[in-house]
């Protein structure tokens, strides 16, 4: 995400990053959290779902990566399919760095409209 980001800084666009990212937090930060203290964790992501929407929403856009990942083909997970609904709704370009992936979310994924930019950030504008 990082090197997009810089690429995309490089090129005069804004962008906001999931506070994970900016944090350098790994999943299991969160699994770890889960496992100790359930209202904490609760409490952690929902914070953080809220953190990441706001930033969507000051936004004209989002850019999901959504790249293969433990062995799916252009995996996008319930994070991300959250963050792009919200995009949707509140009217907000959704750019795709690969296709949409024929799962069980495509129908609604589509929907959506996303662009898929095919890995090349020139059409992002």
């Amino acid at each position: 995400m990082k090197k997009i980001q810089k690429e995309l800084e490089n090129k005069g666009h804004q962008i906001l990053m999931p506070q994970s990212v900016i944090e350098g937090q790994s999943k299991e930060y969160s699994r770890s959290l889960k496992e100790k203290d359930l209202a904490q964790f609760t409490e952690f992501i929902g914070g953080r779902i809220k953190l990441h929407t706001s930033k969507i929403g000051r936004s004209d856009a989002i850019l999901v990566l959504n790249y293969d990942k433990d062995g799916k083909r252009n995996y996008i997970g319930p994070n991300t399919f959250l963050e792009m609904g919200f995009a949707f709704v509140t009217g907000k370009k959704i750019f795709t760095i690969n296709p949409i992936s024929n799962d069980d979310k495509h129908d609604e994924l589509i929907s959506m409209d996303p662009c898929c930019i095919n890995n090349n950030l020139e059409l992002i504008k």
